[in-house]
């Protein structure tokens, strides 16, 4: 029996715990630096829209759809449609995180809080323990890395509009700290498409009852509401500055668009309450505390860990990595599927197993290949890749991977023999069953 340590508590480390859990860990500790579970899954919202939808449904397939069960739980919209993307859900973020926590528990994962890691203890190029900003050793055979890539607060001012208090609330709980290069390996950053580095997390958060009756009316009853921009106040420039590509599109430059996940989301990195408030609906428009969405966001991925297609990190013996940390892959869907792939591995690593790799004719195992592949190229680093639009989307459907056709995808995993794998102990018999 190994004992595996997850840091980082967003979707990927809470999807890369339930997954090591599943495959047979003695005892799984998750880490989280502040208060609350999800990171900027708590702010977030949007699952299943185009190719995040075949994404799932190879998660569930594969036995690893735990963490969707928790947001079709907490959905409050489900099926809708705003520009660029179809068959959407949109969960509570205010419901969303005690629904995780408690599937931790249930699992038999030990949720830390408050957890802040800052250093570790190697013994050659294996990690041996972590150790928190309070004296706390946690050891254990393998360790899965999923602490995001945005911050501390000095990057949001070199690279962005400075600390805007986001989400990830650095001044409250302190900085991210990177596992990866605490044990010394060199990791990468990805840049703007003018080759500057980082990008901005791509939406902000309005209070619902800032906004117009009529505006609240329709987001109750729809999911989402598009208003027009004057033109003197639109903001094109904002659309190359996203994390969030699949959003850059002409109609979120002409258009407030918003979605209903119980705050109002507004789907721009930012936007001057001034220039906001000048726009029918939007007169007593308020951003959700602590975050200043009139002011900027969050700067992302400055911290991406080299690592194979098993995520296992380049250069360590039992390090593995998940989310934002595996590369220029943007988006909770894409999170929870590195996460349970990084949790399942770092279980195998630890028994002495090989590691599973996810093959090319499943959305997720070519996903995560051709990012690693596109990471190696400077044109590569300027991009970011997700299920839902862009790039990585539009070579799903090339290569006839995007499909909402249920028994088309379990048909799909089926031929791989994975059906279930990741809910299969990793023992001798289950590994045999499973190859």
């Amino acid at each position: 029996m190994s004992d595996i340590v997850v840091v980082g508590g967003g979707w990927a480390g809470c999807a890369a715990a339930i997954a090591a859990k599943k495959a047979g860990a003695a005892e799984v500790h998750l880490l989280e630096r502040t208060d609350m579970l999800l990171g900027t899954g708590l702010v977030g919202g949007i699952m299943r829209n185009n190719g995040r939808f075949t994404a799932t449904e190879e998660a569930y397939a594969l036995g690893g759809g735990d963490l969707f069960d928790a947001v079709e739980e907490t959905a409050r919209h489900k099926n809708i449609e705003f520009p660029g993307h179809k068959h959407a859900t949109l969960y509570d973020v205010a419901r969303i995180e005690p629904v995780v926590r408690a599937k931790l528990v249930r699992a038999g994962v030990k949720v830390h809080l408050k957890s802040r890691i800052q250093s570790v203890v190697m013994d050659g190029s294996r990690i041996r323990a972590v150790v928190s900003d309070k004296g706390q050793v946690f050891a254990a055979d393998a360790f899965v890395e999923a602490t995001g890539s945005a911050g501390p607060q000095g990057n949001c001012l070199k690279y962005g509009n400075g600390c805007a208090m986001c989400i990830l609330r650095c001044p409250t709980f302190g900085p991210r700290v990177s596992i990866a290069a605490q044990a010394g390996v060199t990791e990468i950053i990805g840049r703007k498409a003018d080759g500057s580095f980082g990008a901005m997390s791509g939406s902000c958060k309005l209070h619902k009852e800032s906004l117009s009756e009529e505006l609240v009316r329709e987001l109750n009853e729809r999911g989402v509401a598009v208003v027009p921009i004057p033109a003197e106040l639109r903001k094109q420039e904002s659309l190359a500055i996203k994390a969030c590509q699949q959003y850059a599109l002409q109609d979120f430059a002409e258009n407030v668009i918003l979605l209903d996940t119980g705050h109002a989301k507004l789907m721009s990195p930012f936007y001057p309450l001034d220039k906001l408030r000048s726009i029918p609906g939007f007169a007593n428009a308020r951003y959700e505390d602590p975050y200043a969405g009139g002011v900027g966001n969050s700067i992302r991925y400055l911290a991406l860990s080299p690592r194979d297609n098993a995520l296992k990190v380049e250069g360590l013996d039992n390090l593995f990595c998940g989310g934002e940390k595996a590369g220029l892959l943007v988006g909770h869907t894409e999170a929870i599927v590195t996460g349970t792939l990084a949790g399942h591995n770092a279980v195998r690593q630890a028994v002495g197993a090989s590691l599973l790799v996810l093959p090319a004719t499943l959305a997720i195992g070519d996903a995560i290949a051709y990012v690693r592949a596109e990471m190696q190229t400077e044109a590569g680093l300027t991009l970011k890749y997700t299920f839902s639009g862009a790039k990585y989307f539009e070579r799903m459907k090339a290569k006839g991977l995007y499909t909402t056709d249920v028994a088309a995808i379990r048909e799909r995993v089926r031929a791989t023999g994975l059906t279930g794998v990741f809910a299969i102990p990793v023992t001798t018999a289950a590994l045999c069953a499973a190859q």
